[in-house]
């Protein structure tokens, strides 16, 4: 295919990112709201360097030559992600100011050293002498040879001293400011919320750190170290250390990004320049705080919920309001949820039932992303104590969980857990958790599949479907998944189930097909779906192949889209929607009208070559008509959503959607509203009602 049909994925990434700060910018959300939207760009753009920044710069050094499917080498794509970063982080320091003013109206204000009284910098200068000083330590640099290893991402002050007489080379001194000193500190004000960022404080107060010294400058800086690296699995006899190793050279990896105040002097710019082996493009210089994601911390402010969003509860599906137990709940029919609007408890308590459970035999499950204090972890190490058989799948390669999932792998084999490492060369992305009942009419499996993480602390970030179900061809399916990935097995054929990357694409390619012949056969066609990425070439072929046979095409893809839609004789049947809202947009449900009879999935794969080919991952069928009805229900509800939603165009830029005719949709807080008026009609239901005896009935007035 021309590379003109494809929009670079970097770039699709970087547009992605901007319209989450578009949420941060827009006046209509709530001040701290916005602030969090901020964070969250800032956030994003540190892995971004961290990863796909870090692993082009490899190739270009490499001096590879290969170009990705829009025909850009690695060489260009760096240049054209600089541009555009650069401009990014304008306009998000632009936006800091906006929220800032925002702020001061509300009552909360960032200080810096001019705006203080008496009183407060003498309070500071306290702080300083007492605490501050006695934690942090400056180190003099004479040479490379002297420069300190610095943390990845943490805040560092450069200290540029005048010369001694008759010496005309500047003396620097790098000062960390660490991980756990506190970065915000709160100053006491009559009439705000008055706080002053540390490294404000500590240039204040330079002088102290160098008696005998003359400052000449003092500028807090930020390095971006590449930790685009993997295990050699083939030289790793041992997966768990493997792994630890890659944390280990992460600490050490080169710097990709160097982020600086804008108010760097020459001499301490060209300093660092050279000591941290960047380039002018890898330069960003910011006009405002550094580490703009620690400003998550700010966004929960006590006293101030006018600032932030309504709260919204998860609230708890009626399904399971007549059982006193999930297990005896889905036993009676399949159940399907949409997180975060509709809870993720269920699933704990599903995990936690079969901990508890005399009758249950054996639990299996896949361990992506956990919480800290997983009580789901805890029930499956409590099941294995209690003489269960507990199989778990802990992917260590989950990019940033490693240590986590190391920690846990550890914690749940001392409690007797089977623990698997993964599949040799893949990540094992898929969501299942299987649990083995002998009944008395024999053996039954309670399956739950999912979109989204083992993790009750993003279920309420993140909008995910759960499935519940004790189908029998699924429940063989899923158990020969698991012999499939924790044995030797060769993976056999499932008979409802897709999994890559033995046949998912095959799968959706087939649909796809199908589609084609039967829009060619005059036939209604139309494929529908929503997933974060769309990236996969030959995926991308397949629906210009079906825009181009008249299929209608409707796409609502959160982040990364190389398609191009709505060029004339390729895909102007293509439509692409995003949505940026409240909650990350985190669940994938695919449709295929299927001459009427509709076929509908949801899956744990994003449609990308990492997912389909490198990683397992599962579509699964919803083949019940209730749970089949919501599906379809959440999915047109994203692909209809004309207030967070933004249309791809065929230059890769997004435009607002306009209301048709004043019909306004928003689909977050469609399905929220959604989950309430579920439970309220249950709730109605049940209300006592009062009958009147009536003497015609056999008893006295």
């Amino acid at each position: 295919m021309s590379p003109d049909h494809f929009i670079n994925r970097e770039l699709s990434w970087i547009e992605f990112n901007n319209r989450v700060l578009d949420e941060a910018t827009n006046e209509a959300n709530p001040t701290l709201e916005r602030l969090k939207f901020l964070a969250i760009t800032a956030s994003n753009l540190d892995e971004f360097f961290m990863v796909r920044v870090g692993g082009l710069q490899m190739q270009s050094r490499d001096r590879g030559i290969s170009t990705d499917p829009a025909g850009m080498t690695a060489d260009q794509q760096l240049a054209a992600i600089s541009e555009r970063v650069h401009r990014m982080v304008a306009d998000q320091y632009a936006c800091l100011q906006s929220i800032d003013n925002a702020c001061k109206e509300a009552g909360i204000r960032r200080a810096v050293s001019q705006d203080l009284n008496e009183k407060q910098v003498r309070f500071l200068s306290q702080l300083f002498d007492k605490e501050i000083s006695a934690i942090l330590s400056p180190q003099a640099v004479v040479g490379e040879a002297d420069f300190p290893l610095l943390a990845n991402q943490t805040l560092n002050l450069c200290v540029e001293l005048k010369p001694h007489d008759g010496e005309d080379v500047p003396l620097f001194a790098v000062i960390p400011l660490g991980r756990s000193t506190q970065r915000f500190i709160n100053v006491q004000s009559d009439h705000s919320y008055l706080y002053i960022l540390l490294e404000e404080v500590v240039t204040m107060f330079i002088d102290r750190f160098f008696p005998g010294e003359t400052v000449a400058a003092c500028v807090p800086f930020r390095i971006t170290r590449n930790a685009d690296m993997a295990v050699r699995e083939d030289m790793a006899a041992d997966l768990l250390v493997g792994m630890e190793e890659v944390l280990d050279e992460r600490k050490t990896g080169g710097c990709v990004r160097l982020e600086i105040g804008d108010s760097v002097s020459p001499k301490t710019l060209e300093f660092l320049m050279q000591t941290l082996d960047v380039t002018e493009q890898d330069v960003y210089r910011a006009s405002g705080p550094l580490e703009l994601s620690a400003f998550f911390r700010q966004t929960d402010i006590k006293g101030f919920d006018h600032l932030r969003f309504d709260s919204q509860r998860p609230q708890i599906s009626p399904e399971f309001e007549h059982f006193t137990s999930v297990l005896d709940s889905v036993a009676q029919r399949d159940v399907l949820l949409c997180h975060p609007f509709e809870s993720f408890e269920p699933v704990v308590r599903l995990v936690e039932e079969a901990a508890d459970d005399p009758d249950v035999l054996a639990i299996k499950q896949t361990l992506y992303r956990t919480s800290r204090n997983s009580p789901i972890v805890a029930a499956l190490m409590r099941a294995a104590e209690a003489g269960k058989y507990v199989t778990v799948l802990v992917e260590l390669k989950a990019r940033f969980d490693e240590a986590r999932n190391i920690h846990w792998a550890r914690e749940l084999e001392q409690a007797g857990v089977q623990v698997i490492f993964g599949v040799k060369g893949l990540k094992t992305h898929a969501k299942i958790c299987v649990i083995v009942r002998r009944e008395p009419q024999g053996i039954r499996r309670y399956i739950h599949f999912g979109t989204g993480n083992y993790n009750e602390m993003t279920a309420r970030l993140y909008t995910d479907i759960s499935f519940f179900t004790t189908d029998e061809t699924l429940g063989g399916d899923a158990s020969a998944f698991f012999n499939a990935i924790t044995g030797y097995s060769q993976p056999q054929r499932f008979d409802k189930l897709e999994m890559a990357p033995i046949g998912l694409r095959e799968k959706l390619l087939e649909l796809i097909a199908g589609e084609i012949q039967r829009k060619k056969d005059g036939s209604d066609a139309h494929i529908h779906a929503k997933v974060n990425s769309l990236a996969d070439p030959t995926l991308i072929q397949a629906l210009y192949e079906a825009s181009q046979a008249g299929v209608e095409v409707k796409l609502n893809i959160r982040g990364i889209c190389c398609l191009r839609p709505g060029v004339p004789g390729l895909s102007e049947n293509i439509e692409v929607v995003s949505i940026v809202d409240r909650y990350l947009e985190h669940s994938r449900i695919v449709h295929f009208h299927h001459g009427g009879d509709d076929i509908v999935f949801f899956s744990s794969a994003d449609w990308m070559p990492r997912n389909l080919d490198r990683r397992v991952e599962l579509l699964v069928p919803v083949e019940s008509s209730h749970c089949r009805k919501r599906l379809l229900k959440i999915l047109q509800s994203c692909l209809h959503d004309n207030v967070k939603g933004r249309r791809l165009q065929s230059d890769g830029s997004y435009q607002a959607i306009k209301p048709k005719q004043g019909k306004v949709h928003h689909s977050q807080q469609f399905l929220y509203a959604e989950a309430c008026e579920a439970v309220q009609r249950q709730e109605d239901s049940q209300r006592t009602v009062f009958v009147p005896y009536w003497a015609s009935d056999g008893g006295a007035i």
